[in-house]
């Protein structure tokens, strides 16, 4: 699995406001005050901040109190969420959806196998909140999946 810097950041910024607020609506925090605590540069902080405004995860104020918050409790938003308002979809082979590419002969598997790689991604990923993140108490399944040896591989 491959995450850009930017998915980074936003997942990033989105736990520092749910550290800093407690989870709701506390009061505005800044983009530098982000920038700063996450060590994200500013200028591509605040691209990053626009998108996750535009998509329902955060919500701003303009002004001498402003700043950003959480638009829903920290509990209801998945990583999953703040990466597919990021980047898109889950998982994309060549740009394409799994479902949408066409193999053949001794390669027909190879869908299957990315629709259940898409599949265990989305089951993390959606399982896990920005809460969860904020807080450092990871579900059950993740924190086994850790415990493993062979995951740090």
């Amino acid at each position: 699995m491959r995450l850009s810097a930017r998915v980074d950041y936003a997942l990033r910024a989105v736990t520092e406001l749910a550290s800093v607020t407690g989870g709701g609506r506390g009061r505005p925090v800044t983009a530098d005050q982000i920038a700063r605590a996450q060590e994200i540069p500013p200028k591509f902080l605040e691209s990053i901040l626009l998108q996750l405004r535009r998509g329902g995860v955060v919500q701003a104020q303009r002004g001498p109190e402003g700043g950003y918050w959480l638009a829903r409790p920290a509990e209801e938003i998945s990583l999953a969420e703040v990466i597919r308002v990021i980047d898109g979809p889950l998982a994309h082979i060549r740009g394409q959806r799994p479902e949408q590419l066409g193999y053949h002969g001794a390669a027909r598997a190879l869908q299957d196998v990315w629709i259940a790689l898409r599949a265990s991604e989305r089951q993390i990923l959606e399982l896990v909140t920005v809460a969860d993140v904020a807080q450092g108490t990871l579900p059950e399944p993740v924190t086994t999946l850790v415990a493993d040896p062979r995951a740090w591989t």
